[in-house]
């Protein structure tokens, strides 16, 4: 009995661990130059981005800059806003187009929300 648990045990801790290297360790910090370059892993600085508030208070012209033009066409209606493609992150499950929606009021970005859609 108790060999079993101790090997359930394991088994446990390696699947925390795998996860852990194939879901939270692949994030970066922002990298305008990696952005621009590599459109299909932009999903490892979404959470950066969000986290650090970097983009609050800037300018639509001075978002343009730093991600580029608009890569997404957008249902969203009522708000101005910009949206970016993030590509696909890599999941054991159904995979998801995540996307970076910027919005603004008066051309000042007010929030960013990092969106998940099938």
């Amino acid at each position: 009995m108790g060999k079993k648990i101790v090997i359930f045990v394991g088994v446990l801790l390696l699947a925390g661990v795998i996860s852990y290297f194939v879901i939270d360790a692949n994030e970066k910090q922002f990298n305008q130059v990696e952005w621009q370059a590599s459109p299909s892993t932009r999903y490892l600085m979404a959470k950066n981005i969000i986290n650090s508030n970097m983009f609050y208070g800037k300018t639509k012209p001075e978002i343009i800059t730093l991600l580029g033009n608009v890569t997404k066409a957008s249902t969203l209606k009522g708000k101005d806003h910009l949206v970016y493609s993030l590509g696909s992150a890599p999941t054991f499950f159904e995979v998801k187009e995540e996307t970076l929606i910027v919005i603004f009021e008066d051309e000042i970005v007010v929030n960013v929300i990092h969106s998940y859609q099938n």
